[in-house]
């Protein structure tokens, strides 16, 4: 028996060691990442306009790092808050912990060099060397052109400053130790030229993240092998508790867009661009949505028809999505 006492002993000591080497491993040799450059990015009337209409239009900059008004539909940011953060990631939207969204107006980044900025958005590491949780689409951004990230980040930095001090995020295990190895090295890519369609409309839809609302998870948060974009991943409205679906997008005839011209896709994108400043009624609130056409809705013509375009060269998938789950009968359908 004694002998046996001391064989447990050496091998929970053998195991403890291992963890322990395993563990400064993780925290030497992670996150990957180089010191940030040096770069002093010009505002230029033309890159401050191009980055404002990313930030505000495209990549979701500005709605994630704003109050959102929860009254009204699509979730549209309340005036006065413009990269203020504080909004809340957490549990009930499927997220390993309690994320909050950064200030990112000039009183919580106004110390930040350019080249921190550039490396936290592209590279997914922080100032001080914290990996950044995905939420944060820096994969997205780190393979965009690099003059387009310039752009926003000499918009953001005109922005007005909002005092607002943000509380510390909490990962749960092992997600705390799995996301230091997600961060990694940008790898920037060249613009397509508009005239592209095809090839402009899948960069659009990279900068915007599309894939990561409308690609259905499994209950580990990883995409559906073969699924990518025919929706069904359930989003919860947090000030109302209140459940959506996204939608399919593959140019599936029956549960997807392929019955879809491009005049009706783009004009439904458009026909947002004046919100309406109305509450919505309890009623109305189990049918409201987190997509955020209101801020989509900025987007172009031309970069609409881009993304319908590249949308139509997707496989087409058979998933029917019931948007709305916890609205009444016969609604939300």
């Amino acid at each position: 028996m004694k002998t046996l006492i001391r064989i447990l002993l050496v091998l929970v000591l053998v195991l403890l060691v291992v963890a322990g080497v395993g563990l400064c491993y993780l925290f030497l040799v992670y996150p990957v990442s180089q010191p940030p450059s040096a770069i002093k990015i010009e505002a230029t009337p033309e890159r401050l306009a191009r980055g404002e209409y990313l930030a505000l239009y495209v990549s979701g900059c500005i709605g994630c790092h704003s109050e959102p008004d929860t009254g009204k539909f699509s979730l549209p940011i309340k005036p006065g808050t413009h990269g203020k953060g504080g909004e809340l990631f957490d549990e009930e939207n499927g997220l390993p912990g309690k994320i909050y969204a950064k200030n990112i107006t000039p009183a919580g980044i106004g110390s930040w060099t350019d080249g921190e900025l550039l490396r936290a958005m592209t590279a997914g590491v922080s100032r001080d060397g914290t990996p950044l949780f995905p939420i944060m689409p820096y994969p997205h951004f780190g393979t965009m052109a690099e003059d387009d990230v310039h752009a926003i980040i000499a918009y953001i930095r005109t922005l007005k400053a909002i005092e607002n001090t943000i509380p510390a995020r909490t990962l749960n295990f092992p997600m705390n130790l799995i996301t230091r190895t997600i961060p990694g090295p940008a790898s920037f890519k060249p613009r397509p030229s508009p005239s592209d369609k095809v090839a402009y409309g899948a960069y659009i839809v990279n900068a915007a993240s599309c894939g990561d609302c409308h690609t259905p998870i499994d209950d580990r948060g990883q995409p559906l092998p073969g699924r990518d974009f025919s929706g069904g991943q359930t989003f919860k409205n947090l000030a109302t508790h209140f459940r959506v679906n996204s939608a399919n997008l593959t140019p599936d005839a029956d549960t997807g867009i392929g019955s879809w011209t491009e005049q009706q896709f783009v004009d439904k994108f458009k026909g947002f661009e004046t919100p309406s400043n109305a509450d919505l009624s309890p009623t109305e609130q189990t049918q409201n949505t987190m997509m955020p056409w209101t801020q989509f809705a900025g987007m172009t013509r031309e970069d609409l028809a881009a993304v319908y375009a590249y949308l139509r060269t997707l496989k087409p998938v058979t998933n029917r999505v019931t948007k709305f789950p916890d609205a009444q009968p016969g609604g939300g359908q």
